[in-house]
């Protein structure tokens, strides 16, 4: 395991960068051994570490790092392509004006010298564009992170010439309560609200935003908006709002904790964040508001011009950024299912490219290249989301298999003969052929593990999947173990070892990484007492890359929904059986408890996997009219219409060990 010391400001100091940085620990600690800093302490010794990582921002927040990137080179993250502003804080407030116009000189030459003796003598002001005073610290830096390819070329133009890594900016992804938040504000579920969220500075075209708005609302009365932040001394808000107007409209809510950004963020239906002139800095507040699923507006310009267009709204600076800026609001507003989209594509992006675990990941790839001197290689990304249509209120929430016929008639082919058999295998079908579709394919060389396997898709993990071995197991005394045949409609048969044991209590009978594939398919909802004992052996016997397919029924479903709201039981199969002709009840038979596709998800998270594939689809093959209403409901309070089919489909890729072994959301004691 690496060993890292990492320096950058934390919470409790009011920056994006602390915040940031306290997300990337809290990451990184699973990856690796960490000591964090602010300051070089006296007799730091570099050696005890593979790698020394300086987050430097562009205020004197940064100094304590900034001066221990300069004394012991290492792996220096730069947030923008500018640090002007922290080297006049440290230099020039301190009366150093030396010291500042020999930064200038040694970054400018002799014009930003000149220019430098001119605002000593109050002649003019700081060059803060101009003079990026990149160059010190670049000249001792061994490697260099950035989180976009504009500050890359930054970097570049200023004459680095070692290693740089473009690692995007680490989102979150929150879970807040809209509707609560919009209680607090005092409104109801459908005014339109939007929002601008961070330190409230001039560049963040404030004013430009709140014309727009004062447009918007002369079209939509009802629209409210938020500025929640620290406002600038150069920005006087209260007289701006007066001045157009909008004392009754708009609302400054001032800092914030954590908890309630993430809560007012998701009382919004429409988030501004806006920047011009930029330094190629990236907006922790704009990642915040994409992961939780936010139509977004930005300006098109440095980082954020990179960002996908499929989930967020582009403004250009310029003559027209007002008209664009009050016309993207509009939209947003009055079309619903425009911003619905928007925000389900922006989320689904923090996902799969940018979460905290995937930047984690690669800052100890890109240290361990740097401290072994090899050629930095970034993992390829997850594919980005395709634009996806909004869904009609009319359409059923279950998803279609997605391989079509094939995995279906790979299902029936095997069906037992027996009627109660066929009967199970016919009404779940669907379910069974989504399985089997979501599951990767193997070779000659490669083992799966079915887990609970009744033999009604395993043949198939052979014969249409190419597994060389495939091994089933269930529910049973530890160490002994069962043979069982079947055979297809075209006369081939196909025998699987069967091996028995309690999957929550047991060790696996496997050696560590011997599978490339095990499905965990109706299994977990039955278990009664551990289940993370079961992720964590099946951490254990998968082999580094290799992917575990879980399925189980959704909790959260339309049907589950509707269920609650109409005074039922949400369970797909909560009830107690009945004993057999006076014997003992199968008690494991029933659902012990069932899961949200959110929560499995976190799940794999924490046993070490990455989420490749989280969706919902059909579990019985059964129409689903009467959760329509469902639906428009939950359009209407404008909540979460995604992951609302009867079961859930994960596939998850072993990417370390089990971080977290008991999950304070699924154990309590």
């Amino acid at each position: 395991m690496m060993r890292l010391a990492f320096f950058s400001p934390l919470p409790p100091s009011k920056s994006g960068i602390a915040d940031y940085s306290q997300a990337l620990v809290d990451e990184l600690r699973h990856l690796a051994g960490i000591e964090t800093f602010e300051a070089a302490p006296e007799g730091f010794d570099p050696g005890r570490y593979d790698a020394c990582i300086y987050q430097i921002g562009n205020n004197a927040c940064h100094e304590g790092a900034y001066r221990a990137a300069l004394a012991h080179p290492g792996i220096v993250v730069l947030h923008e392509a500018n640090l002007h502003h922290l080297i006049a804080e440290i230099t020039i407030k301190r009366n150093d004006w030396d010291a500042y116009l020999q930064e200038l000189a040694h970054d400018g030459g002799p014009r930003a010298l000149e220019h430098g003796k001119r605002v000593r003598a109050g002649e003019a002001g700081p060059d803060y564009y101009g003079v990026p005073m990149l160059r010190r610290v670049l000249e001792a830096a061994k490697a260099v992170i950035v989180h976009s390819r504009y500050v890359e070329a930054k970097v570049r133009e200023a004459g680095f010439t070692g290693a740089v890594a473009v690692i995007p900016h680490g989102a979150w992804l929150p879970e807040a309560d809209r509707n609560a938040y919009r209680g607090r504000l005092g409104l109801d579920e459908a005014t339109p609200l939007a929002g601008i969220f961070g330190f409230l500075k001039p560049y963040k075209r404030i004013p430009e935003c709140l014309r727009a708005f004062r447009r918007l609302v002369r079209l939509e009365p009802r629209a409210k908006m938020i500025l929640t932040g620290e406002p600038h001394p150069e920005l006087n808000i209260p007289a701006l709002l007066t001045s157009l107007e909008l004392e009754d409209s708009v609302r400054l809510l001032g800092f914030v904790s954590e908890q309630d950004l993430n809560g007012f963020i998701a009382a919004c239906d429409v988030v501004l964040n806006l920047r011009y002139p930029t330094v190629g800095e990236s907006s922790g507040t704009l990642l915040r508001a994409l992961g939780l699923g936010r139509a977004a507006i930005v300006s098109e310009v440095g980082a954020f011009a990179e960002l996908p267009d499929e989930v967020c709204l582009k403004v250009p600076p310029g003559p027209a950024e007002e008209d664009l800026i009050f016309e993207y609001l509009n939209l947003l507003v009055a079309r619903p299912e425009v911003r619905r989209t928007l925000g389900r594509q922006a989320r689904r992006w923090v996902e799969t490219q940018c979460s905290w675990p995937i930047a984690a990941r690669r800052y100890i790839d890109f240290a361990r290249a740097v401290a072994e001197g090899g050629e930095w290689k970034p993992a390829e990304p997850l594919p980005a989301p395709a634009p996806q249509p909004e869904r009609r209120a009319e359409e059923t929430a279950e998803e279609e298999a997605p391989s079509g016929e094939a995995p279906k008639k790979a299902v029936l082919d095997w069906c037992p003969p027996e009627e109660g058999a066929r009967k199970y295998v016919e009404t779940h079908v669907d379910r069974l052929a989504k399985t089997l579709a979501i599951t990767p394919r193997g070779g000659a060389g490669d083992r799966i593990l079915e887990m609970g396997a009744y033999m009604q898709i395993t043949p198939a993990l052979h014969f249409e999947l190419g597994y060389g071995e495939v091994r089933g197991c269930y529910y049973g005394e530890a160490g002994k173990r069962d043979v069982k045949e079947v055979t297809a409609k075209d006369g081939r048969k196909f025998t699987c070892v069967i091996d028995l044991f309690d999957a929550e209590r047991d060790p696996f009978p496997y050696p560590d990484e011997h599978f490339s594939t095990v499905l965990c398919c109706e299994l977990i909802e039955h278990l009664q007492r551990d289940p993370m004992h079961m992720m964590a052996e099946i951490n254990r016997i998968l082999r580094p890359g290799g992917h575990l397919v879980l399925t189980t029924p959704n909790i959260a479903s339309l049907r589950a929904i509707g269920a609650v709201l109409l005074g039922y039981h949400p369970g797909l199969f909560p009830a107690y059986l009945r004993p057999r002709d006076g014997g003992e009840k199968d008690a494991g038979a029933r659902h012990a408890r069932e899961y949200t596709a959110k929560e499995i998800a976190r799940l794999l998270i924490e046993a070490g996997f990455e989420v490749e594939r989280i969706e919902t689809g059909p579990f019985r093959d059964e129409p689903r009219p009467e959760h329509y209403w469902v639906r428009h409901l939950l359009e209407r309070y404008n909540l979460e219409t995604d992951l609302r089919g009867d079961g859930i489909y994960a596939v998850g890729r072993k990417t370390g060990p089990v971080r977290v072994r008991y999950p304070d959301w699924l154990y309590d004691g």
